[in-house]
């Protein structure tokens, strides 16, 4: 509650969520460029006036749009005892850089902005904590759905419209992403449900992309279902003997793309029996991603997100609501 004292200024921990960034970031721009706060409560502890908000409002700006650090941080403290150019505008004899800009996010939380800001810049240790963040103020599916997913995909929008300028922001949020989803992933405890098999989640042959499948799992995991994430590009017979290896309750297939969803392997795995004559158990089949799109799925589930498929699998798997590890305000 003490975040933000009238008349005190912002701590640093407020300050880093406002500008989506670190607070080691912020000492580390006192520390070397003298961007620090002009005054400290009791000698001791950092109180940011609007004036140094607007400061690191600029310097966040500028080091966003490809000018170097210490260059963007002479800029700064400029532009603030100056008349001229507003803070957080780059003179016109600043260098134009050509690293990329901002993303176009769209209405979308504000922790999704500053995962944004901060993947733009390469901050890693910001981007890391930035997600542990939101997992744990959120859950998985919150986290996933409302700031992991529209950061990823205004990545993609503007690797795709800028050539290969963004690829190494797409990188770097790619792996810090799947990182926090398999850190907040607890072990796997035994099964819940006696003789029920786990939720088998794979993509299909020749698809790659596994971020989807990784938030799935985790959001199982944490709700108490057992899994098995077999990851990308899981060939056919690969997936057809591990359905019948371990008779799952469930099947969770991937494509992002037209391309990578085939019916013929949809429907045979859907298909599949296992167990003693006259016991026999048969998987449900969920389809999920882009891929399948327009497709005809008869027998098997659509869900429409995170949410839905999470809903379907624990409710398939009768999982006790009391188990959702996740955080209480994100199940409210």
């Amino acid at each position: 509650m003490d975040d933000e004292v009238p008349g005190a200024g912002l701590t640093t921990g407020a300050l880093a969520r406002r500008l989506g960034v670190s607070p080691t970031t912020l000492r580390s721009w006192d520390r070397r460029y003298g961007l620090g706060p002009a005054a400290r409560a009791d000698g001791r502890h950092r109180r940011w006036t609007p004036d140094d908000v607007a400061v690191l409002e600029a310097m966040c700006r500028l080091t966003s749009s490809g000018v170097p650090p210490a260059e963007a941080a002479r800029t700064a403290r400029t532009a603030r005892a100056d008349t001229g150019p507003p803070v957080g505008r780059t003179p016109a004899t600043a260098p134009r850089s050509r690293a990329p800009g901002a993303l176009p996010l769209g209405d979308v939380r504000q922790e999704c902005r500053g995962l944004a800001r901060a993947a733009v810049r390469l901050d890693a240790q910001a981007v890391e904590e930035q997600l542990d963040g939101v997992i744990t103020e959120y859950g998985i599916t919150v986290a996933w759905q409302d700031v992991m997913a529209p950061a990823l995909h205004a990545v993609g929008r503007k690797w795709v419209s800028s050539g290969d300028r963004y690829i190494e922001v797409e990188h770097l949020l790619s792996w810090q992403v799947s990182t926090a989803l398999r850190r907040h992933t607890p072990r796997l405890g035994p099964p819940g449900t006696p003789g029920t098999g786990p939720v088998l989640l794979a993509c299909a042959p020749d698809e790659q992309h596994t971020l989807p499948l990784e938030a799935l799992n985790a959001a199982l995991v944490r709700h108490g279902v057992p899994t098995r994430m077999f990851g990308s590009a899981v060939p056919a017979d690969a997936l057809t003997a591990a359905v019948r290896r371990l008779g799952p309750a469930a099947v969770v297939l991937w494509s992002q793309s037209r391309a990578t969803a085939g019916l013929p392997l949809a429907r045979h795995v859907a298909g599949i029996e296992w167990g003693v004559r006259g016991a026999r158990g048969q998987t449900l089949m969920m389809l999920g991603g882009p891929g399948w799109t327009g497709r005809s799925s008869h027998g098997m589930l659509r869900p429409t997100g995170l949410a839905d498929a999470l809903d379907t699998l624990t409710a398939a798997y009768g999982t006790e609501p009391g188990r959702d590890l996740t955080p209480a305000r994100a199940r409210a």
